[in-house]
């Protein structure tokens, strides 16, 4: 496993599958409520002042937002799940998990060592196993809002993109 940036990685035209885990709407709720926050502080001061900092403060919460929100890419060769990617020859059994099953993933029966790359706003979860003999990783874990479909991909069906 290695880090490398999403655009370095792979190239979208060779990609299988393709996901990006956006924020959900909540998120995006309470991004403008934080913003609005800084008009509670700066409106004292003046309106101008207020609106300013809500502007500032919504430009710069919702960069972060798209900045951190990672992609998922398979190819013929590699899989990239946020910053770590690795050759697909290392890529084992891969399975699905929804609902409470999904919970257990992320909290009692995950592995301290496995790579995570899950998004609380996002339930299900696909656990690939990793069979790399020199990487201490046993799987990744990762949340994904079509889990069958990058479960396909990984297995070797068609291409997809969400």
């Amino acid at each position: 496993m290695s880090s490398q940036s999403p655009q370095s990685a792979t190239s979208p035209a060779t990609a299988i599958y393709t996901e990006k885990l956006w924020p959900n709407f909540w998120a995006w709720v309470i991004v403008v409520g934080l913003s609005g926050a800084g008009i509670l502080i700066f409106i004292p001061i003046s309106p101008l002042a207020g609106g300013i900092a809500f502007a500032v403060l919504l430009l710069g919460l919702s960069a972060a937002m798209i900045a951190s929100t990672p992609t998922i890419v398979v190819t013929a060769d590699t899989l990239q799940v946020g910053r770590a990617h690795i050759e697909r020859k290392f890529v084992g059994d891969v399975s699905v998990y929804n609902g409470d099953e999904a919970t257990e993933q992320r909290g009692i029966k995950l592995n301290g060592l496995a790579y995570l790359c899950i998004r609380g706003w996002i339930k299900p979860v696909v656990k690939i196993k990793i069979t790399d003999p020199d990487d201490r990783t046993p799987y990744w874990l990762t949340s994904s809002r079509h889990p069958e479909h990058l479960a396909a991909a990984l297995r070797g069906a068609g291409r997809t993109e969400q």
